[in-house]
């Protein structure tokens, strides 16, 4: 259920794009409210077809993004983090780094004195 309602959410957020980008600019979007801006809220033009195809697309949007919120909810409900860290936690760390060559995941011996600060070579 969970992949039938994301692959609808990804398929709505590619047609809300899509319709977005169709529409024609009107003013310069944004930028035309950033003097006055009197006159460009209280006028209203009629309601084209892509702009309620846009709205549609928005609220089924929301819609579905509200649905993969509570599926996500129903699947983690009863298990915390803390519970997952806790029941893995009970080893102890020898058995952790027994299949670990620490050997080699240390760098290479330093040629140079051991008490010399760290400066960049140009070698």
């Amino acid at each position: 259920m969970e992949n039938v309602v994301l692959i609808i959410h990804l398929l709505l957020a590619l047609a809300l794009i899509g319709v977005v980008l169709l529409q024609r600019s009107d003013g310069g979007g944004l930028g035309a409210m950033g003097g006055g801006g009197g006159g460009a809220v209280s006028t209203r033009s009629a309601a084209t077809g892509l702009g309620k195809l846009t709205w549609i697309l928005a609220i089924a949007f929301i819609c579905t993004s509200l649905t993969l919120t509570v599926i996500a909810a129903q699947n983690a409900s009863g298990s915390s983090i803390m519970d997952r860290l806790t029941t893995g936690g009970g080893t102890s760390e020898e058995t952790t780094t027994d299949g670990l060559d620490a050997d080699g995941l240390l760098p290479p011996p330093s040629s140079i004195d051991p008490n010399a600060p760290l400066l960049p070579r140009a070698d």
